[in-house]
């Protein structure tokens, strides 16, 4: 697959997660096989004002290759000064556009997947970010839109072919489904249908290697985008490096390799915060989705997922049954899985679809992350 210049094989990207895609875990998935690992998203306000916890979270390990930022943003100005900053200043060699992000902070801001519903400001920040991205390449995920009533995602598609993006992720959901039922894998098909300039790739519903084979068959997309498929399983990219390949071999880790891996994230997580104790208060979330569907008492999993230090969670590792096949039936949702009773928007927010005037002026949170 191809993005702008960059060659990515397989044609596979990891989602950018907020508290989950740092550099640890980046490289716990790359380790596995191939593709495209992209950072948490960044604000683009807080890069260009050099926001401290912002530049933290661009570092990347030594050993990343295809550096991949994401930039969440809704003026476009901030977004093209972000975009050139990143570009002269050699921070990253990939830039995704997020608008996509369904959370109420985001949405009642205007931004996020609430944005391309205004299709002249989203024109605009793409142009921008694409005219001061210089040779790298610049994509931007979304999603179908805010609601059925409101889809925006073919209008979408062809601004980004016309204004020179590289390629189109589109998770197949709107924002009132959040995360909740069923990803429209259709709906995916249809954007290939009508972007057939750039590379589309398909998001949503992804919890297995054989998942990504048949989107990429029924939908016809170039490549896929994963997110909480991989929560607790950095082994689904060994997965779908092999299912790429047409190989059909699978990793089905014993419960011993995934405590290893388990100990391994939480020291990777240390190294890069400079803190045991953030580093465990930070891995305990990770806990339940490394164990799902392994048999583990309810009181081990407790002092796993409450640990304080390296050594007490390393002593609780050591109780797993290293033994302990791969579980069946754990290819199934992961994180979160509920919908929304309706999308939070600035006020107003539906009245002009071509309305160009950029949203209140605290739109762009000063911190990222998501």
């Amino acid at each position: 697959m191809k993005l702008g210049s960059l060659e990515v094989w397989p044609p596979v990207v990891l989602a950018p997660m907020a508290g989950i895609t740092n550099a640890p875990f980046r490289t716990l998935c790359r380790e596995q096989g191939g593709g495209l690992f992209v950072c948490e998203m960044i604000t683009t306000r807080a890069l260009v004002e050099r926001n401290a916890k912002t530049l933290k979270m661009i570092r990347f390990a030594p050993q990343e290759r295809l550096r991949s930022i994401q930039l969440y943003g809704v003026d476009p100005v901030t977004v093209g000064r972000a975009v050139r900053m990143i570009a002269e200043e050699g921070l990253a060699d990939h830039i995704d556009l997020n608008f996509g992000c369904p959370v109420p902070k985001v949405t009642r801001r205007g931004g996020g997947s609430a944005l391309p519903y205004k299709r002249n400001l989203l024109r605009a920040i793409l142009r921008e970010a694409v005219r001061n991205a210089g040779t790298l390449p610049v994509t931007m995920k979304m999603r179908k839109g805010i609601d059925d009533d409101h889809l925006t995602y073919l209008d979408a598609g062809r601004i980004a072919v016309e204004e020179g993006i590289s390629a189109v992720a589109l998770h197949g959901r709107t924002a009132i489904q959040h995360y909740g039922g069923t990803a429209d894998w259709e709906a995916i098909a249809r954007l290939k249908e009508a972007v057939t300039e750039i590379p589309v790739l398909g998001n949503g519903d992804i919890w297995s290697a054989d998942d990504a084979l048949r989107m990429m068959e029924s939908t016809g997309c170039d490549g896929v985008v994963v997110g909480r498929g991989c929560l607790g399983r950095p082994w689904l990219f060994r997965d779908l490096a092999a299912a790429c390949e047409g190989s059909g071999e699978r990793a089905r880790p014993a419960l011993g390799e995934v405590a290893a891996t388990m100990d391994r994230h939480a020291t990777l997580l240390a190294e890069t915060f400079g803190s045991e104790q953030h580093a465990v208060a930070d891995f305990r979330k990770h806990v339940g989705w490394y164990l799902k569907g392994f048999t583990v008492g309810a009181d081990l999993r407790r002092r796993l997922a409450t640990s304080n230090s390296l050594a007490e969670l390393r002593a609780g590792l050591a109780e797993l049954d290293p033994a302990q096949p791969w579980p069946d039936g754990v290819d199934a949702p992961r994180g979160k899985t509920h919908a929304r009773d309706r999308v939070h928007l600035p006020a107003g927010w539906l009245d002009d679809p071509y309305d160009l005037a950029v949203p209140c002026a605290d739109a762009e949170l000063d911190t990222s992350g998501g």
